[in-house]
Parts: C-alpha cells; structure tokens; sequence
C-alpha cells in the first residue's frame, strides 16, 4: 500500500512532463510567419542607414528619425561631439608624418597607374576628405595604393593604350572608379559584404604576394631608365622585354640613383621595425629620398646624361572630371567589370586593415559603414579626377604609430597635400623616376606573408590551394585570371561542402542530455531502436537534397561493420536534427516527403528535432508536418528520444 502514493506521484509528474513538453512543441509548431523576402530587404536598407534607438511615438520622432539616419550615413556626427582638445595634437602629429609618406607615394602610384603624377595626389584629398565623415575606422589611412594601381594599369591599357591617348585613358580611369564606387555603396547599402568575402583570406594572401612580385618587376623600367616597356604584367613578358631593352636603352645613373635609394629605404624600414620608438624614421624616409634625388639631380644636371625626370607635375586643387566620365562609349561594359574587380579588391584590402587595426584597440569595425564610406568616398573622387582609393596597410600602420586619436589625422593629411599641390609642385620637377620606382617597391615586402602561406598550407590544404592558385595565376598569367583562379578555387570548396554535407549519427554523452556524434566522441552511447542523425548543411536545397536522402537511407540499412541489413529488423525510429538547417527550399521539402514515404513503408517513424523558423513554416506550408504529426516534432534530441522510449514502452507494455 505505501508503493501506490510514489506511483501515483509518478504518473502525476510524467503527465506534467508530458504537458510541458506538448506545449513546448505547440510553440515551434506555431511559431509566427517569419518576414517576407521584401520586409527582409526593407529591414536591411533601414539597418545600414539607422543607428538603433528608443522607439518614440511623440511629435519629433521624425526629426530624431533624421538625425538617427544622419548618424548611421555620417559618424563624425556622432564621435565628434566627444572630440577633445588634446586629441588633436596626436592627430596632427600622425597626419603630418601619413603625409610625408603619402606625398611621394601618390606620386609614385600614380605612375604605376599610367597616370600623371598630380592624379595620386588628387587621390589623396578627396577621398580621406569623405572618408573622414562617413568611415567607421579611427586608424585607416585613405589613398591610392599599389594593388589597384596595378590592378587598373593591367586592365585598362587593352581598352586605351594610355602612350597613344593619354586623356582617352585618364577619362576611362574616372569612370572605372565611377562604377567602383556605385558597386562598393550598392554592397553596404544591401548588405552584400558576402561577394567580398568570396575574396577569402587565403586567396588574399597569394594575391597580394604575386601582385607584390609583379609590381616590383614593373619598376624595373623606371629602374632601368627603360623607355620601351612591354604592357603584359606577367613575369615572362616583363623579363623579356627588360632583356631585349636593357641592351639598347639602359641608363646606368637611373640604376645607381635608384638602388642607393632603395638601399636606404629598405635600411629606413629595418631601423624602424627593430626599434619602435624611431617609427617616423621610415615614414619620412621617401620624402627625404624625393627631396635628396631631387637636389641632386638640379645641382648635377643627371638629366642631361639619361636620368629620367618627373618634368612637369600640374599644381592647384583637384579640377572637376564630371565632364570626362565615358557612359555612351563602346568601353561601357569592360568599365563596369574593371570596376567591379577594382572594388572588391579594394574593400578586402581597406576592411582586412581596419579590423587588423580595429581588434588592436578593442573597438568594432562597421563593416556595413565601411561599403557605404569607400563607395561614396570613390564616387567623390570620380568627379574630382581621382582614381580608385582604398586603405593603406602600411600608411596605416605609420597613422597608428603615430599616435592618431581618430580619423582627423586623414584630413590633416589630405590639407598638407592640399597645400603641396598649391605651392610645392613645381619643385618636383627634377624628381627622378628611379626614386619612384624605389618607393614603390621598398613598400612592396609588407605585401608578401610567407609565414601566413605556410600556416595556411599546415591548416588547410584546400585553402592553401586557392592561395597557390592566386599567386600563379596573377604571376604567370595577369591580376584578372589570378582573381579568378583564386575565387573559382574558393567557391568550388564551398560548392563542395555544399553538395556533399556530412550526416553525423549521435549518441547520448553519459550522465547527461547532450547528444554529440559518435565519431568525434567514442563515449557517446546509442540508443538502441532509435536511429539520430544530425544533418551538417545550413541549407537543404536542389544541390544536395537526393545525395542527404540517399546517404540517410543508406545509413539506416548498414549494421555497424557497414554491411547491408534489413533496417526495420534493428531501428524504429529516425531522429533528424535540424539544428544546422537554416533553409529550405522545394527541393528539400521534396526529399524528406520522399524519405518519410520510404521510412512509412519500410515500418518507421521520422521524427524531426529543432525546426529552424523558415523550415517550420515552409514544412506547414507543404503540409508535411501534418503527414508527420504534432508527435514527430520536438525542440530537443533529448526530448524525442526520452518521448520514443516512452512511446516504445508503453507499447511493450500493452
């Protein structure tokens, strides 16, 4: 008699388990519609553009609407108030020294642009200028740079050879970076930061050390003095044509000059990375090699025994190109692609600095801020004869050393390169090429990683092809096929994780309610009867919906030597999870009608565990989850199998 009250204790607890649980269930069962593609669009614009706040009802909500939507266009608006007076002199400290090596840099990646000196320097007004209101980083320095300087100088030239029409290629400058700048603001404006992520890090890294070779190879006509230079950017035309050139056009006062500074440079960029405290030494070390070459070319007229020169450099501030934009041309297309790939190299190198820089001082990088701050910002530039600019790593790397307190620092730079183009450019004149060429490539060792390709190649192999594949394909190739190359390599291994999704079987750790597969944990334990598989694919689509089906059903048939049985002798019931499955589409659905099908007739149940919000609804929708029942629904492994023991229980009992 005293066994009756624990008994019925017991019943009454099951049944309350029971009810917790079907309520539980009713919960994902009835869960609300989830937005619709066009609320999901709306609501992504509206995020890009707003800054979160209190929702207020009263009559200024609009104003503070205005004001919320300023400061998500505009963070200065937001940073700005809380500017104090002592942060200024770091700023202009940073800005000063970011413009003594910005100042020969523009110049010097301008010409590897084919463009005249003065575009650089354009390039480093405008755009710091906007960036400073719209960008998100305290740290990043705004400018030209050598990968896309490369980039446009190997892609535009087999449209408009820049020797024959200068102007004609000039203005189609300005219309790639036009379309650079729409794509980059279309991408922050939509939130499409995924294409650049296309771009994967791996494939970055051989890139930038092929792109690094290239360029420096690039340089060996202004170190040489060349004037005859071939227009291919792959190593084997360029090392062809500096043989055939340098037996009748080789100027050894170019070479000399041009190596002694480039000696000095490099020596500049030793001295400054073993002793932190000496950071301004090779910050300002390019512009004393511009002001020493320089001196002594005038005072030795080396231009008279085949040092070439810089010659004439236009001054004053940037003068409008709205007029020299080519949209009715028969280059319209080819400019939107350059563009395109100009933009997202573009937003990979300047987001890679930023959140480099970003994580050092503990703050988080907009990256959403960053699309919309680049594109405007190249946008600008494209009507203020500017060509595509970006983030600098090591113009960056000398504001942080620097000491920059915020994004001032960038329009100090951009009014000292103002007044360097007001009063300073005719003192340029006698510039040597070869000191250009210097510059540009004493910068180019911070490109090249070869300790990240080796910790790539020991990690993952997959990754360190798409690596592999970039650097070949930009050094043996061009910048485009090495893009390519390194992007087809990138998708092709999403495709296959894609295609081909892992199924894990689980089993239950012991003493608890976590449910782990079995291969990864040898002490998981399976229950028997119950067969719980977890599927590893965020989307269940056309692409790998019969290959899960298939995979599952041949799971259920195989005992644990992997040979065939019949599966209603030794399992019951199939527990999917679908915690990973994020999606789904018709396709999908498809299949697990097909495989419920299969399990009804094989003397099988399906359950199914953790229903994502789009699947639930689009299962309802299809009416699959009445073909499977309230009963082959739960929220947890645990749940459902405790439910099917329960279930099966009873039913030995009966």
């Amino acid at each position: 008699m005293g066994s009756l009250p624990n008994t019925v204790a017991e019943a009454q607890q099951l049944d309350l388990e029971d009810s917790s649980q079907n309520e539980r269930v009713q919960w994902l069962i009835n869960s609300p519609e989830p937005p619709s593609l066009w609320q999901e669009l709306v609501g992504t614009v509206k995020g890009s553009l707003l800054t979160p706040g209190k929702k207020n009802s009263s009559s200024n909500a609009t104003g503070k609407h205005a004001m919320s939507f300023l400061r998500g266009l505009f963070p200065i608006l937001s940073w700005g108030r809380n500017y104090k007076a002592s942060f200024f002199k770091h700023d202009l400290m940073a800005g000063l020294t970011l413009a003594s090596l910005s100042i020969p840099q523009s110049i010097g990646y301008a010409n590897l642009a084919k463009l005249d000196p003065q575009y650089g320097l354009y390039t480093s007004v405008v755009p710091p200028l906007i960036y400073a209101l719209m960008g998100s980083s305290r740290e990043i320095a705004i400018g030209p740079v050598a990968v896309v300087s490369m980039l446009l100088s190997s892609m535009i030239p087999g449209l408009v050879d820049p020797a024959i029409d200068p102007i004609g290629y000039t203005s189609l400058v300005f219309t790639v970076t036009f379309f650079a700048g729409t794509f980059q603001a279309i991408f922050g404006l939509f939130r499409l930061g995924f294409l650049v992520d296309f771009l994967s890090h791996a494939a970055v890294v051989g890139f930038m050390a092929g792109a690094a070779i290239v360029i420096g190879l690039q340089q060996l006509k202004g170190l040489f003095g060349l004037s005859h230079f071939t227009t291919k950017t792959d190593v084997v035309s360029v090392l062809t044509s500096v043989s055939k050139s340098v037996k009748h056009e080789w100027y050894p006062l170019n070479f000399v000059l041009g190596l002694s500074f480039l000696v000095f440079l490099l020596v500049a960029r030793f001295i400054g990375k073993r002793n932190k405290k000496l950071f301004w030494f090779p910050a300002i070390a390019p512009l004393l090699s511009v002001i020493l070459s320089t001196l002594i070319v005038y005072l030795t007229r080396a231009d008279n025994h085949g040092v070439k020169i810089v010659k004439h450099l236009k001054g004053g501030l940037n003068p409008s190109s709205v007029h020299r934009l080519q949209f009715n041309g028969t280059h319209v297309s080819e400019a939107a692609k350059i563009g395109l790939i100009s933009a997202i190299v573009a937003l990979t190198e300047a987001i890679a600095v930023g959140r480099s820089f970003a994580s050092i001082n503990r703050y988080h990088l907009d990256g959403t801020k960053e699309m919309l701050a680049m594109g405007f910002m190249n946008l600008a530039g494209s009507l203020t004869s500017c060509y595509v600019a970006t983030g600098s790593f090591s113009r960056t790397a000398v504001n942080f050393s620097a000491g920059c307190k915020t994004v001032v620092s960038n329009i100090v730079m951009a009014i000292t390169v103002i007044l360097a183009l007001e009063l300073f450019t005719r003192l340029l004149y006698y510039t040597p090429v070869a000191i250009l060429a210097s510059i540009i490539m004493s910068a180019l060792p911070g490109l090249i990683d070869i300790n990240e390709a080796y910790r790539i190649w020991k990690v993952d192999k997959l990754d360190f092809l798409a690596c592999l594949g970039a650097f070949i394909g930009v050094l043996f190739k061009s910048v485009e096929i090495g893009l390519l190359v390194a992007v087809a390599i990138s998708f092709a291994k999403v495709l296959l994780n894609s295609i081909r999704p892992a199924v894990e079987q689980l089993g239950r750790l012991p003493r608890t309610d976590i449910f782990c597969e079995v291969d990864q944990y040898p002490m998981a334990v399976k229950t028997p009867g119950l067969f719980t598989l977890r599927i590893n694919s965020s989307l269940l689509c056309f692409a790998n919906a019969n290959f899960l089906r298939e995979r599952i059903l041949k799971l259920l048939t195989q005992d644990e030597n992997g040979t065939e049985e019949t599966a209603k002798d030794r399992v019951q019931v199939l527990i999917l999870d679908m915690t990973n499955v994020m999606n789904i589409d018709t396709s999908g659905i498809l299949a697990l009608e097909e495989l419920h099908t299969e399990l009804v007739s094989l003397g099988m149940k399906l359950v199914m565990v953790n229903l994502r919000w789009q699947v639930i609804h689009k299962l309802k929708l299809s009416k699959l989850v009445e073909k499977i029942g309230a009963d082959g629904i739960f929220l947890t492994v645990a749940e459902a199998v405790d439910a099917c023991l329960a279930s099966k229980l009873a039913i030995n009992n009966l």
